[in-house]
């Protein structure tokens, strides 16, 4: 009986053995179950591969994947294991068919392809086969071809005659002499090829490699120029725009040339670096610089009054939510165009709290019953020989009806906010002026160079007059001497102060809600606080903006963040008092604006995801500004 058990045992083992041994086979010979297309194709290429089932069990390798692994048995092993400590996820690369692997000191492009193998019982099934292809030659002559490229930039000096004008004429030689020499000293450095090809204006080659170091140090030449002090009243600042990763040299002048704009269109006093469609932005810490000529104010009312001739009729749209600037600065456009006999009219899809005074007081009045329309108005009355105005924005997403801008050919864009990456492409004429307080204060300039017989009513001087107020907080923030002196055209022009004034009134739910925002102020950070509007007040945006104002006038408060939920977004207030750059802080999240005054919008996020992310870039914005000390 023993006997019988031990024979009985011993040829089960040896059926296992055999069984075992013929999976064995099986596993490493694929030529055993692979059509002969497949199978000539894996065993003769000579590069790493390694056949795996859909978990990532090893099936099978050849020697060279062996060699690459330099381990033992690698039969029933997870592919996937080893991928992980790559740092590699084995479905990501199933899912994206091929990808780059860094392993021991090369590069290698995987490349998975699924194939169709005879199962255990003859059945088909399904599995991935890997090509690891080195690629680390190619890898190494591209980032050669990367670094050798030449980069081309634009370097301006923002206030270059500003400067001069406020400088001592004995002390101008050196203050031309050190602004320059700061310059050159710091293009030799970088081993650059240097030209200044006009007053205040360079033109700089570089290696790729040279301007990762600039990015690295945020373009640190912007604090060495501003920090010049040779006998100059002004503070001298560069703009410098950069064009990377183009393809001839007549595009790469076009891209340095487009950053430059972009620079210059901030404010200046930054550096924009444009990589393809992409543009980077270092600096803009200081307010826009004030120009004290009027001429390009005078050039352009010359070329308004000449698009709006040849038009036949003028729409003056401007942003979501109108505010008493973009009102009245629509008022003194449709002034224009009815001084030459042409049809105007302003889009307002509905009014709000903080402009329903001034609505109520121009519909009121028997002139302006046709003025104001609604979009689907504007979109039924327009034709090919009609002009769009845009005011007080110049980002397509935030006008009052984005479409307008794809169904009419002569758009014209009026802006006092500091340039975003998102911008009106279409436009004919665009006037923006990062130095002015306002756009009301632009087109009052407007205005006085029109015509010399235009003359405002009385009622759309006080709308210009108020938009000014509203924007400066009473002549306290971002007021210059054009400032005053558009507000002194204003009054003559018949502007009453008192009646301005009247604009600004809030009705009782709109002062509590703001009152009930300040209440829940909490500080972020020294000196900056945040805020949230309470759920279900009416016009959210209006109170975050307003409220974001009034905790500026709380003692040790210079940056304010107010935060609403609108919908399934929130929207973002930020102020300043002008030490903290606003702008620079919401540009992480998709804002923009002014060094003072900043918004953004958020997208599909709730409040507590918000607060979370405004928090994440006050810190970063902090982190960046103490490294640049």
């Amino acid at each position: 009986m023993k006997r019988s058990i031990i024979k009985e045992l011993y040829y089960k083992i040896r059926a296992r053995n055999r069984q075992d041994k013929e999976m064995m086979k099986y596993r490493e010979d694929p030529s055993l179950t692979l059509d002969l297309t497949t199978k000539e194709t894996i065993l003769t290429v000579p590069i790493p591969m390694v056949v795996t089932e859909l978990d990532g069990t090893i099936i099978w390798y050849n020697p060279p994947f062996n060699q690459l692994i330099k381990e033992g048995e690698l039969i029933g092993n997870n592919l996937g294991k080893y991928l992980e400590d790559l740092g590699f996820n084995f479905l990501s690369i199933v899912q994206s068919k091929s990808q780059e692997v860094k392993f021991n000191d090369k590069v290698y492009s995987v490349t998975c392809s699924p194939i169709q193998m005879k199962g255990d019982i003859g059945q088909s099934k399904t599995v991935f086969i890997f090509y690891w292809q080195d690629s680390t030659a190619q890898k190494g002559m591209e980032e050669k071809y990367r670094k050798d490229q030449l980069v081309l930039a634009y370097v301006y000096v923002d206030n270059y005659d500003e400067v001069l004008a406020n400088t001592d004429g004995t002390d101008r030689p050196m203050v031309i002499a050190e602004i320059e020499g700061r310059l050159g000293k710091w293009a030799m450095s970088l081993n650059a090829g240097w030209q200044k090809y006009e007053r205040g204006k360079f033109l700089m080659i570089m290696d790729s490699d040279i301007l990762d170091i600039l990015e690295s140090k945020k373009f640190d030449i912007l604090d060495h120029v501003r920090e010049i002090d040779m006998g100059n009243q002004m503070t001298p600042t560069l703009s410098i725009g950069v064009g990377v990763e183009a393809n001839t040299p007549a595009r790469s002048a076009n891209y340095a040339q487009t950053a430059l704009d972009m620079a210059l269109g901030r404010g200046g006093d930054q550096a924009v670096v444009k990589r393809g469609s992409k543009l980077y932005f270092y600096g803009g810490k200081t307010k826009a610089v004030e120009r004290r000529t009027k001429v390009k104010s005078r050039v352009i009312a010359g070329v308004l009054r000449e698009l709006m001739e040849q038009s036949r009729d003028v729409f003056i749209m401007s942003h979501e939510l109108p505010d008493l600037d973009s009102i009245g600065s629509a008022l003194g456009l449709y002034r224009c165009a009815k001084h030459i006999d042409k049809e105007a009219h302003i889009i307002l899809k509905e009014s709000n709290p903080s402009v329903q005074y001034l609505v109520e007081e121009i519909v009121k009045r028997e002139e302006y019953q046709d003025l104001f329309i609604s979009p689907k108005e504007a979109i039924d009355g327009l034709d090919s020989n009609s002009l769009l105005i845009v005011v007080d924005t110049h980002r397509p997403s935030f006008t009052e009806v984005p479409e307008l801008l794809n169904l009419i050919e002569k758009v014209v864009v009026i802006d006092h906010h500091r340039r975003s990456a998102e911008s009106i492409e279409n436009s004919i004429l665009t006037y923006l002026e990062p130095y002015a307080s306002s756009t009301s204060e632009l087109v009052a300039e407007i205005v006085q160079y029109f015509d010399e017989k235009l003359r405002l009513k009385p009622l759309e001087a006080d709308a210009l007059l108020a938009g000014i107020t509203m924007d400066t907080k009473s002549f306290t923030f971002k007021t210059g001497v054009r400032t005053f002196e558009a507000a002194s055209y204003l009054k003559r022009a018949g502007a009453d102060p008192t009646s301005a004034r009247q604009f600004f009134k809030d009705d009782i739910e709109t002062y509590i809600a703001r009152s009930e925002t300040v209440k829940q102020a909490r500080i972020l950070a020294p000196g900056i606080a945040t805020s949230q509007c309470p759920p279900g007040v009416k016009n959210p945006s209006l109170i975050a903006a307003q409220a974001a104002d009034s905790l500026l006038t709380i003692r040790g408060i210079h940056a304010s963040f107010v935060l609403a939920q609108v919908g399934d977004g929130v929207i973002i207030s930020g102020r300043s008092l002008g030490n903290i750059n606003v702008q620079l802080i919401l540009e992480k999240l998709g804002g923009g604006g002014h060094l003072t005054i900043a918004g953004a919008q958020l997208e599909n996020i709730s409040m507590e995801e918000a607060k979370s992310r405004i928090t994440n870039a006050v810190e970063e914005y902090l982190s960046e500004e103490g490294e640049s000390k």
